[in-house]
Formats: structure tokens, sequence, C-alpha cells
């Protein structure tokens, strides 16, 4: 059984109330007139610029049973209405019945082709997020304890520094700058590097630590001044490397943006994101927080578990790297363009999944 899904999180309370096909329709209309002009929506203006048929008084009066509901606002008397996350909640939920499965443009899906075959796929995937949304975008890999280790390089600095890279199976590189007793040749640390790759490629992050350390404690290992020369400089990277794996890019957009889409009580939710990413460990937890299956991940707003989000959307989508799932995404105001920004999403999971050799199966 292919495990796709899709989930949306809801906070928690009475079920919104069952509207019918034309409310919905005219809720939709509402979302999308505020969406793309910034302004609340008024009967009249709905009535010149909709096909529903009806009188500006017939719009009226189902507008003021949608606020009746909570679906829509009026910001002051006499303005017209605008949405709530109620009412953005109805209107993402009807993208996702009638959306067919995206796939990224061609050039899009050639340029993260070109950046998966030289190990650079995850870090390529928010800016092209960020080119198709206009919105900040991210791109996280599956967690580094679970993760499978696929290589290691050292780099020689000077005579007591080593720069090391270390690749996963999910394309996620990590650097360190480790120090060492004895200067180094290049080709002692292509050695070692050759014997880490080899005798450890494919496993799991967490049991090449443990290889490691039981390797060195046993003495007949260290007799092998080669193999005991490269664990010893495994061992010195893989403590305490970090394993944040989240990439962002457009962090600027969300400020170039700041006046069209964000109202001034999303100013605190901005610092907040900002702070988040500054700190990539506490963005990466809400995100892991958030991924219980497979599939598109839309919160909208007060749908978020963390107060501080609360002005903000976010769609994510996962992708299956062979042994795990990570996500990619976007976070931008509530009132961003669903529709574009969900094709976008789910084009880029897809194509990281297949990139990484699953045929897509586990993306939405």
């Amino acid at each position: 059984m292919t495990p796709v899904s899709s989930s949306q999180h809801r906070r928690a309370g009475q079920p919104p109330p069952q509207l019918s096909s034309r409310a919905r329709a005219i809720l939709a209309a509402v979302v999308q007139s505020y969406i793309e002009r910034g302004e609340p929506i008024s009967s009249l203006w709905l009535t010149r610029h909709s096909r529903f048929g009806v009188s500006s008084a017939t719009l009226r009066n189902k507008m003021a049973e949608l606020e009746e509901l909570g679906y829509v606002h009026q910001p002051h008397a006499s303005a017209g209405r605008i949405p709530t996350d109620r009412g953005y909640r109805s209107y993402v939920d009807l993208l996702l019945e009638a959306r067919r499965p995206a796939r990224s443009s061609r050039n899009v899906e050639a340029r993260l082709r070109r950046a998966s075959a030289v190990g650079n796929l995850l870090h390529n995937v928010p800016h092209e997020l960020s080119r198709a949304s206009h919105h900040l975008s991210f791109a996280m890999a599956p967690s580094g304890e679970g993760s499978a280790f696929k290589q290691i390089n050292f780099v020689p600095l000077d005579r007591q520094r080593v720069l090391v890279v270390v690749v996963s199976a999910s394309e996620h590189v990590s650097h360190k700058v480790i120090s060492v007793s004895e200067a180094l040749r290049p080709v002692d640390l292509t050695q070692a590097a050759n014997y880490l790759n080899q005798e450890f490629a494919g496993l799991p992050l967490y049991e090449v630590r443990r290889a490691i350390v039981e390797q060195l404690e046993n003495e007949r290992t260290l007799c092998n001044v080669l193999r005991a020369r490269a664990l010893q400089l495994a061992r010195n990277t893989f403590e305490n490397l970090s394993e944040t794996s989240l990439f962002v890019q457009g962090t600027s957009l969300l400020l170039d943006n700041a006046t069209d889409g964000y109202d001034s009580s999303s100013m605190s939710s901005l610092s907040n994101l900002f702070e988040m990413i500054e700190e990539k460990d506490r963005l990466v937890r809400l995100l892991n927080g958030y991924i219980d299956d497979p599939g598109m991940i839309i919160i909208i707003g007060t749908e978020h578990r963390t107060e501080n989000l609360q002005n903000l959307s976010l769609i994510a989508s996962t992708y299956f790297d062979g042994n795990q799932i990570g996500c990619v995404g976007i976070i931008g105001p509530r009132r961003m363009r669903y529709d574009r920004s969900i094709a976008a999403v789910e084009g880029v999971s897809r194509t990281v999944s297949r990139l990484l050799g699953t045929g897509g199966t586990w993306a939405n």
C-alpha cells in the first residue's frame, strides 16, 4: 500500500459548521478576491466581478451568514468582509479537493537534477521554492540520528587543522573543523576517508558512531596505523557534530512583503520566526511536530501549536529519501496565493523523492 496522505492540523474544539455548495463558492470568491486585492470585499464588488447570477442584496445576506458562522469578519462598520482563519481553511480544503497532482516545471526539475548530481540537492530546493512562491522556503533533511552515512572527506587547512565534510544519504552536508595532533599529508587524509567510506557507507549515523568507538577500543584494530588514524579522525568528527538539517532561503522576502500580505499584528510573528531561523534547532523541532504522516501539511494562523507564529501560514510536503521522510515547504502570510504555493511545494517534493530514488511514492 502506497503511504500517501494529506493532513491538515486544526486547533482543538468544535468542528466548523457545514456549508452548502453555494456558500462555499461565495466564501471562496471572497477569500480569492481578498488575497488578490488586499482590501475588504463588499457584496457590491462581488456582484460586479463574479458570476453567481444573484443580486447584491442576496450576496450581502449570504456574507452576513458566513460572518455569523465565523468564516469572515467585518473590520469596521460599512466595510466589506475579510476571511478569518476558518475561512482560509475552508478555501484551502476546497483547493485540495479539486487539485490535480502537481509536478515541477521542466526548468526547475533540470536545475534540481544538476544540483543532485553534485550533492547539493537540498541546498538548492529552498531557492527554487522561493523563486516559485515568493515566500520564505525551506528544506529539511531527515533527522541526523536516523540518516544514513554516505561519505566523508578531509581537507587540510594547515598543519594542525582539518576541514571535515560529512554527506548523508539525503544529501545533507555537515562541515566541521577538527584539530590533529600530528601533521597529516593529503594522501594520509585521502586514505583515511577511503577507508571510512568503504567501511561505513549506508549505515545510520548512530551506528557509525558506535562502531567507531568499539573499533578504537579494540587493541588489535590499533595495530593498523591507517585504520587507527582514520577512526581517530572520525571520532573527532562525530563528537558534537551539528545535526541541524534545515536549509532556508528567502528571509528577505518576509520583509519585502511586509506591507503586502501582512498586517501590523504579524510583525511580532515575523520577529519570532527570524529568531527561530537563527536557532534552526527550534524550527526543526516545530516542523517535526507537524509531520504525523507522509503527505501535505498546511497550517493556517491559529492552527499553529505555538502562539508566536499564529499570524503566519505554513505549507509543506514530505519526501522519502529511501530510509526516512524529510519535508520541503514555505512560510508566509495568511493572505498568500495558496493555489500557487501548494502546487510549488507539492511539485518540488515529488521531484526530490524522485531524485533520491524512490519514484515519488511518498510525496503527496
